[in-house]
């Protein structure tokens, strides 16, 4: 069982690195300090206690930060799910659990 990751990291993966993932992850933008971050870390929480096959990465975001430039992000939260490298849903500046729970469930479908 995988675990929500609490801290956003600076070490990032390369793009490439993120397209090779096989199955469900989870790419989280956004910094320690960011208030609509923090905000949103009880929704994500509540929605990944039910895919904890989902592999989560927690990537600080910023100026010239390469990965999330490649994903165009330009407010954070972004949360991009995606499933064996492939973008299927993505959620910029979620508040509401249901709407994430909605975008793991095109990613991780309950049996």
């Amino acid at each position: 069982m995988k675990m929500m990751l609490t801290t956003y990291s600076a070490d990032a993966p390369t793009r490439a690195a993120i397209d090779h993932v096989a199955g469900p992850a989870l790419i989280e933008f956004g910094t320690n300090w960011c208030g609509y971050c923090r905000a949103a870390q009880a929704p994500l929480a509540e929605a990944y206690a039910s895919h904890p096959k989902v592999r989560h990465f927690k990537i600080e975001d910023g100026p010239g930060r390469r990965l999330g430039r490649s994903f165009g992000v330009k407010l954070w939260p972004t949360l991009i799910f995606m499933r064996d490298g492939q973008e299927l849903a993505r959620l910029v500046r979620p508040s509401d659990a249901a709407e994430i729970a909605a975008a793991f469930a095109q990613i991780d479908p309950q049996p």
